[in-house]
């Protein structure tokens, strides 16, 4: 068999890493990323942090035993390297594919991948409960938590080294800092400090040295005093230190985060002692592409791109995104209405939010990886008079469920939540759909919720949240709309007002968002068969339209709802709700939308179809309603056409 001729391809297992001669990894970290390129310009993903990140995941790797000693890292940002290298390096040019890997760290995927992860600030708290877990079964192994992207700028994440510092057990934390935010030169020597300090010759030669200034006599205590003082302000002098030292973490670095030998030998040292520790580790993101180091938040997350221009070679869209049109609509409410402020967890470029900022730098606000913060602070604001605008990610909005009801709904504070990536998100898969919005706000008092069927209502539901005096959500999806022309003057919708599109006689789709196009689809091919099919942009998930939804229900007898969520506790629900409590009698429901189940990474229509919601299957659903027929098929699973009593 032919031997291969990368070193690379030499690995199917970090023992396999441990076997490459020191003199090659150089080698192996060009391979590695020139590996990265190859498989992200193909299927887009998270370049930048895993580019930066190559020769710190050789280093623990090669010093530490996965899946003996567990490696947990924050998100899976900086975690492609690490698949490469636990056996899954000819599955990578199947990264965020339908069937292939996911974009994130998942524990179904590989034993190597410890804990699942896809929200930053998760791995020091993990970690630490996998650190305990083996102390109270009296293992050996070592926990190791790689945080990176921002991570510090989250709550959890400080949480967690607390709780570490206090408890004093082993736990090594690393933190890939890839701000560059300490110069090279200071950088150097507290890599050489770093070096030294953990080595067992210099451990021995301190511990050697109390024990001689000790028994010293009369002087000794204050030697050793004055020893640690001056040790303390010489990493003060040159380190940030003193910050994590005073959680209780033995701090060491910065260290060179591109030189694999230092890195090894700083690691191999950290072995063998004890207690909590923390190193810091400077990387650049983007590190060995020119594009991506240049812009490394371009490149932070990719669409598929040619490697030799840099250049974007996914299909561009022919309308706006939802994004775009969203930040449009605060730029020009911004110019009109001087309370408004906008505030992202952050996420400046992924919500539009970057756009006002250049607009409006005294009203925006970055307030990092703390979606709580982020909720409350806007709640602090609204109390002064200012109509906040938080712009958040629906997954990422699940982390301040307990900010939006205690400190936003019952003190009924005009707060809007701009929920980007409703719905289905493709590629990034079960921990970012953004599935259960309706669900974990629908029960909150106070609140106003809507969803548009295109771009032009976006804007004008963003007024209307803005203008309505109470907590507002909208939500919308990833991606470009319809193509909708975009009215100049934005103005508010009626609370509670839905909009009736077509009318019909024999059942009525009731649609929620994105859902309403697919409904009118699904209207025009029924209406070729001779069933009549009223189609309601619902427009208001709270306050609903009962009024005109229980209209049709006694005029139709058939209400099938639609929406691009969870059907637990969702939009139908409420549909349903509304007519139980009016009394409808005798109405076949059907209520479509997303199973109960985690929705792994993979194209939306895949997912439209698996459910039953593209527009022949909705036709199709209304059809076996009037002849009695169902559907036997997964989207009808805990879902049967029920009547109502």
């Amino acid at each position: 068999m032919t031997q291969p001729t990368r070193w690379l391809d030499r690995i199917d297992s970090p023992r396999d890493l441990r076997e490459v001669p020191e003199d090659a990894l150089p080698v192996l970290a060009r391979e590695v990323r020139q590996r990265l390129l190859e498989c992200v310009s193909r299927t887009g993903g998270h370049l930048a942090s895993s580019l930066g990140a190559v020769e710190l995941t050789i280093a623990v790797h090669r010093v530490f035993d996965a899946p003996r000693d567990r490696i947990v890292w924050d998100t899976g940002h900086q975690a492609y390297v690490h698949k490469l290298f636990t056996g899954r390096r000819e599955q990578l040019s199947t990264l965020r594919q339908h069937g292939g890997l996911s974009g994130f760290l998942r524990r179904e995927e590989s034993v190597y991948d410890v804990f699942g992860a896809g929200h930053a600030g998760t791995a020091v708290s993990a970690a630490l409960g996998a650190s305990e877990g083996i102390r109270l079964r009296e293992g050996e192994e070592r926990v190791i938590a790689i945080l990176g992207d921002a991570a510090l700028t989250a709550g959890i994440t400080f949480e967690g080294l607390n709780q570490a510092g206090l408890l004093g057990k082993n736990l090594i934390v690393v933190l890939n800092d890839n701000r560059m935010s300490i110069s090279e030169n200071v950088g150097a020597l507290n890599s050489f400090m770093s070096r030294k300090l953990t080595s067992a010759s210099f451990r021995r030669f301190k511990e050697e040295g109390k024990q001689f200034l000790r028994g010293v006599p009369a002087i000794g205590d204050d030697l050793l005093h004055w020893a640690r003082r001056m040790e303390d302000s010489v990493k003060a002098l040159f380190s940030p230190g003193m910050l994590f030292e005073a959680l209780g973490f033995k701090y060491v670095g910065p260290l060179p985060g591109h030189e694999v030998e230092p890195l090894v030998e700083t690691f191999e040292n950290l072995k063998r002692m004890q207690g909590p520790i923390l190193v810091h580790v400077l990387t650049q993101k983007g590190k060995g592409y020119p594009p991506a180091e240049e812009d490394p938040r371009a490149y932070h997350g990719v669409s598929a791109f040619d490697i030799g221009s840099g250049r974007s070679t996914a299909p561009k869209p022919a309308a706006p995104g939802y994004t775009e049109v969203f930040s449009r609509a605060m730029i020009k409410l911004g110019r009109t209405d001087p309370r408004l402020v906008g505030i992202t967890a952050a996420m400046p470029s992924g919500t539009g939010l970057d756009r006002f900022a250049e607009e409006f730098p005294g009203r925006y606000y970055d307030v990092g990886i703390a979606e709580q913060h982020a909720v409350t602070f806007s709640a602090g604001l609204a109390t002064e008079g200012f109509r906040p605008v938080a712009a958040i990610y629906s997954t990422f909005l699940q982390r301040a469920y307990d900010q939006i009801v205690h400190d936003v709904c019952i003190q009924d504070l005009p707060v809007t939540f701009a929920i980007d990536r409703a719905g289905l998100v493709g590629a990034d898969g079960a921990t970012h759909q953004g599935l259960f919005d309706i669900a974990y706000l629908r029960t909150l008092p106070h609140i106003v919720l809507m969803a548009p069927k295109d771009e032009n209502e976006l804007q004008h539901m963003l007024k209307t949240a803005v203008d309505c005096g109470h907590p507002a959500a909208v939500r919308f999806p990833r991606g470009a709309g319809p193509g909708a022309a975009l009215d100049e003057n934005l103005r508010a919708l009626e609370i509670g007002k839905a909009e009736l599109l077509r009318d019909g006689a024999d059942a009525a789709l009731v649609a929620y968002g994105v859902m309403v196009q697919p409904a009118l689809e699904a209207a025009s091919i029924l209406e070729a068969e001779g069933i009549s099919a009223a189609v309601v942009n619902a427009r208001f998930a709270k306050p609903l339209d009962a009024g005109l939804i229980t209209a049709l229900a006694r005029r139709t007898r058939r209400i099938v709802t639609l929406e691009e969520h969870s059907r637990m506790g969702g939009f139908g629900s409420a549909v349903l709700e509304a007519l139980s409590e009016r009394g409808v009698e005798g109405v076949e429901t059907k209520v479509l939308g997303i199973g109960d189940a985690f929705i792994d990474h993979g194209p939306t229509p895949h997912f439209h179809e698996r459910f039953g919601l593209r527009p022949a299957q909705i036709a199709e659903t209304v059809r076996g309603m009037i002849s009695g027929s169902r559907v036997p098929d997964e989207r009808a699973q805990g879902d049967t056409a029920d009547r109502l009593p």
